[in-house]
């Protein structure tokens, strides 16, 4: 077969998408699908050469298949990450590595999700080498293999899967940057040029850029062993001064109106607590306390817990919605596959835990998926993309035409309670602000009319 071209309106050869799924470890009864997203969304653009495409066609596509009530959550993620292995990782595209595909991705890695009809299948373990520098600094491994030691160290220090995917992509970006050298030819001077890269030619923003230092600082330091010193100056990514979008309190009832079923419960919980997005996502049973009609809010931002209050118009609504979640929990007990995800090897120190209902999600997902570290088919907490796109549609019905989004609740907490008379120290404990300064942007609606002023058209005649 011929080789892959870039520029033709279609793919010539798929032998080199297939083995670049092979290295990122996609399920080979996967694969397929993956090429028939990419087919899908090709046969959408006839005619386009491969270099034409822009983030805009693939938003529109993802849209389109979000909005079908015959494509699931899940197949939209799929789709996304087959288109995003295709564009960022086979043709390189500028655009592709700073295209936000965390946002149609599910929250487990690629290829696990499962369906209820689709028989579960264990996930083969990584063969991870013994000495990740040496495999690294001799040569004798591919990208692939040194993407393996990075994850090795990152699950040897017990971070997140969601901070796992963003190193590993980091490094595979960085080192395609440069041509595929091995790491151990490349610096501070590359990296620098990576960076300036990110901020100047492609506007990430200030986050976006200080995650890929993170990432291969990380690399450097602590897989190859090769501390990078003091990098010099290069062009940061700007961080504008944005002030936050604050619904009224009509909004809020408007919003929460338009959005049926768990999500609307969410979105109230999100609301009348302040939680964050992933904060409600991950909630657990055992931390929501009717007694003394609080929350608890375990490893937040900076692995911080703080208590919340729990809203008392919410009760009842709660405790009927546990209900149903331990019914499912049961019939998952009955077919063995009851154990969830649980956190700081507490599986090993608590054996029996993640089969307890006190540890299940408060939201649980309706599909079961592959834990992709232990390879158990478990029942993973509501994946916060269908959040999300439930309240922009709640905002699209309810007509309100500010930019709305699970965070929009969280401003409004703060800000209401302000209003209401309680103090910023208060506000700051609830929202788990490690400093004030942070909690005194909400003031600013408080100052009603561009900071008290009154309007001189209003003072005429």
């Amino acid at each position: 077969m011929g080789q892959f071209d870039r520029h033709s309106p279609a793919p010539l050869d798929w032998d080199k998408y297939l083995e670049l799924l092979s290295v990122a470890r996609i399920n080979p009864a996967k694969a397929r699908w993956y090429v028939i997203g990419v087919e899908n969304y090709l046969k959408a653009h006839p005619g386009r050469e491969l270099m034409a495409h822009e983030p805009r066609d693939i938003t529109g596509w993802l849209e389109k298949l979000s909005a079908s009530e015959r494509t699931a959550d899940w197949q939209v993620a799929q789709t996304a990450d087959a288109l995003s292995l295709f564009f960022s990782d086979l043709l390189h595209l500028p655009w592709a590595s700073a295209f936000d595909w965390g946002r149609w991705r599910p929250a487990v890695p690629r290829a696990t999700l499962i369906t209820p009809a689709e028989p579960s299948r264990s996930v083969p373990s990584v063969p991870l080498a013994k000495n990740p520098r040496n495999a690294l600094v001799e040569g004798k491994t591919s990208t692939s293999a040194a993407i393996q030691e990075l994850v090795a160290e990152i699950r040897r220090r017990g971070y997140s899967i969601r901070t796992e995917q963003a190193y590993e992509q980091w490094v595979r970006r960085f080192i395609s940057f440069h041509g595929e050298r091995k790491p151990t030819e490349l610096g501070g001077p590359e990296i620098v040029r990576f960076l300036e890269d990110l901020a100047v030619r492609r506007s990430v923003a200030v986050n976006t850029q200080n995650q890929a230092l993170n990432a291969l600082v990380f690399l450097y330091s602590q897989v190859l062993k090769q501390p990078l010193g003091e990098l010099e100056n290069f062009a940061r990514a700007q961080r504008p001064r944005r002030l936050p979008v604050v619904l009224t309190r009509g909004e809020v009832l408007r919003l929460t109106g338009a959005i049926k079923g768990t999500h609307q419960l969410m979105a109230q919980l999100i609301y009348g607590t302040g939680m964050r997005l992933m904060e409600c996502v991950r909630l657990r049973v055992k931390d929501v306390d009717f007694d003394y009609r609080q929350i608890v809010v375990r490893d937040g931002k900076g692995g911080k817990d703080r208590v919340v209050p729990m809203p008392e118009t919410l009760s009842e609504v709660l405790k009927a919605h546990l209900a149903t979640v331990r019914q499912l929990h049961d019939l998952d007990v009955s077919r063995g596959l009851a154990a969830v995800y649980l956190p700081h090897a507490l599986e090993r120190k608590f054996p029996g835990a993640a089969a307890d209902w006190r540890w299940q999600f408060v939201f649980p997902s309706q599909r079961l998926s592959v834990d992709p570290r232990t390879g158990n088919t478990r029942r993973h907490h509501l994946h916060e993309n269908a959040l999300q796109r439930a309240i922009k549609r709640g905002a699209e019905t309810a007509g309100i035409t500010k930019k709305v989004s699970t965070h929009t609740f969280r401003h409004s907490f703060a800000t209401h309670l302000l209003e209401a008379g309680y103090d910023i120290r208060t506000v700051q404990e609830l929202l788990g602000h490690s400093d004030v300064s942070t909690t005194m942007i909400y003031t600013h609606v408080l100052n009603r009319g561009g900071k008290g002023v009154r309007s001189p058209l209003d003072t005429l005649g």
